[in-house]
């Protein structure tokens, strides 16, 4: 055997000694690394059942809350507005406090506009605006449709009253909504909807028309409050379908640090009076600093009507009592103290004071002032000598509160 013959011998027997001492280590690593693996797939396993019991948890608690708020909503439509109404839910009256049942107002209220639907389909004409038309206050606005046109809910809610009035509203529907609203539909030709129905807003609940005290075919639309009617143009923007908010808000004034029941919610200013018992148009005008006169026209009344209890008055045209034309019954002098008395509450305002806040002086009539260019608080309270103190309470602000130009301040 010659060398290289005896080197690939030897070679070979070293590589097979070597693959022999290789195979025990491979036979204990084996079953090493099947056991780990095992042992991770037993825990992916546990990860995986955690995290799908996690989000079985999540799933059905989110589906505990929707049932929640679905059951609210429900509940909502089912007793509308419950807690300011105190489950009044008179049937005859649009204004179900009517039989002179007292009202209790809240500090403020915060009526949620966003779910709004226009209640006509048709190319929007308004045809008559809210406010005094032929000596009678138009409590609503008028817009222009066609007999059989398609009339819809503007807001979700309830059906409270389902009637014909022969010399008013002819057929009509109200409709009580959980945001505190009532709407009115007037003049139909049809109501497709009843007592107690619930409605959606959007959905149709009668068909337009011509029926009532009407001179040609329209809806007539109003919005309410606690029974008070309120220019539904100061919420809606009728040009363009839409509320000016997604939320009204109706602040309560407080006059001498008491409730008044009267509301302002928005810029234009008006003032409105219920008409309560042994009230007279004197008595309601020294209360606002105006005329007889003035209430008349703004009214349509004559000096000699009589006021019906729960009646509203306008008392003011747009934030501020007129000047007074003529003579008053309070003579010449008080006149000429009354030109310089202005009154600040927005059209919202439909509720009279209360006897103690004019009672206890029923001849001094309140000042109020109006902002000008560098009026400060100080410098009001300097020129009627008053605190800034008296003037943060009398009007319901602070002493950080910026004045804006035009407002009325009230001093006494």
């Amino acid at each position: 055997m010659n060398i290289q013959a005896f080197l690939i011998v030897c070679c070979s027997m070293v590589l097979v000694s070597a693959a022999n001492a290789e195979n025990p280590a491979k036979k204990e690593i084996l079953p090493n690394t099947a056991k780990h693996t095992k042992l991770m797939d037993e825990r992916v396993s546990e990860l995986m059942a955690d995290r799908v019991g996690f989000k079985k948890d999540i799933a059905l608690k989110e589906l505990a809350e929707l049932n929640e708020r679905v059951e609210l909503a429900q509940e909502n439509l089912m007793f509308p507005a419950d807690e300011l109404y105190a489950s009044n839910w008179d049937t005859r009256w649009v204004n179900p406090f009517q039989a002179g049942e007292k009202i209790e107002f809240p500090d403020s209220c915060a009526i949620d506009c966003t779910t709004f639907t226009m209640p006509i389909d048709t190319m929007l004409r308004i045809t008559s605006k809210y406010g005094p038309r032929r000596r009678r206050m138009h409590k609503g606005i008028d817009l222009k449709v066609q007999i059989g046109d398609t009339i819809r809910a503007a807001f979700d809610g309830k059906v409270r009253i389902r009637n014909f009035e022969r010399r008013g509203y002819g057929n009509y529907l109200v409709v009580r909504h959980p945001n505190g609203l009532e709407t009115i539909y007037g003049h139909l030709s049809k109501m497709l909807v009843n007592v107690n129905d619930i409605v959606r807003a959007g959905d149709p609940i009668a068909l337009g028309g011509n029926t009532g005290r009407s001179t040609g075919s329209h809806l007539h639309f109003e919005t309410r409050f606690l029974g008070q009617a309120i220019n539904p143009a100061e919420i809606i923007d009728f040009e363009n379908g839409v509320p000016h908010q997604d939320t009204y808000v109706f602040h309560n004034v407080k006059i001498n640090g008491r409730k008044s029941n009267i509301y302002t919610s928005s810029n234009n200013q008006m003032v409105y009076h219920r008409v309560r018992s042994g009230e007279t148009l004197s008595k309601i005008a020294r209360q606002y600093g105006t005329t007889v006169g003035e209430l008349c026209r703004l009214n349509g009344l004559k000096t000699t009507s009589v006021l019906r209890l729960g009646q509203s008055i306008r008392c003011s045209a747009d934030g501020s009592t007129a000047a007074t034309k003529g003579k008053d019954t309070q003579g010449p002098t008080s006149v000429k103290k009354r030109t310089k008395t202005t009154v600040e509450v927005s059209a919202a305002a439909v509720a009279s004071l209360p006897d103690n806040a004019t009672n206890n002086q029923p001849d001094k009539v309140p000042v109020y002032h109006r902002i000008k260019s560098g009026d400060t608080l100080s410098v009001i309270a300097r020129k009627y000598g008053t605190t800034v103190s008296k003037l943060c309470e009398l009007n319901g602000i602070d002493k950080t509160t910026v004045l804006k130009l035009g407002r009325s301040i009230r001093c006494s």
